[in-house]
């Protein structure tokens, strides 16, 4: 049984560190001076959704791409080849604005957010294709990833509108 819970919560990264930011986040918030404003609760939400969501978990997709490519592949429903280097270097790219991003200004908290967002959303529709025209329903392309391709941005892009909407609370 653990060994399953393992295989999940590393098959299903995206919602593991999407979870771990929830949770992360929900601490920042009960240990925020009260009485603990909107902008503070978006403020810690944002900010641990892109170290997490962004930056820990591109990095998890940078090196299982970049060093584990044959497993990566097979879990997706494709062939291993040199291209899983490039998306993991693209994941290493997004991983590092993320990190820079989590806890500064709106503005690279935006490029942070929108890049993956693009790449996760095409990733998505992506999916959808190989399950219309190549009946891939390997766990990597229609589980639970594929919700999360479109979930992920749209949860960044609501907190991104909530912030620009409420500001970053005073210091």
């Amino acid at each position: 049984m653990i060994a399953e819970i393992i295989r999940f919560v590393l098959s299903n990264f995206t919602l593991t560190f999407l979870v771990i930011g929830l949770l992360f986040s929900l601490a920042a918030i009960m240990r925020a001076p009260k009485p603990v404003t909107a902008a503070v609760v978006v403020e810690k939400l944002i900010s641990w959704h892109v170290f997490w969501a962004i930056g820990v978990c591109f990095f998890y997709n940078f090196v299982m791409h970049s060093f584990f490519g044959q497993m990566a592949a097979q879990f997706i429903g494709w062939a291993d080849s040199p291209f899983q280097f490039e998306v993991g270097t693209a994941s290493l790219g997004f991983s590092v604005v993320g990190f820079l991003a989590a806890f500064r200004s709106f503005d690279l908290r935006l490029a942070a957010i929108v890049g993956p967002a693009l790449f996760a959303l095409g990733a998505g529709f992506g999916h959808i294709y190989q399950i219309v025209t190549q009946h891939n329903f390997a766990p990597g392309n229609a589980g639970v990833i594929f919700y999360l391709d479109f979930l992920i941005p749209l949860f960044g892009f609501l907190l991104l509108w909530l912030q620009h909407r409420l500001g970053r609370p005073a210091a």
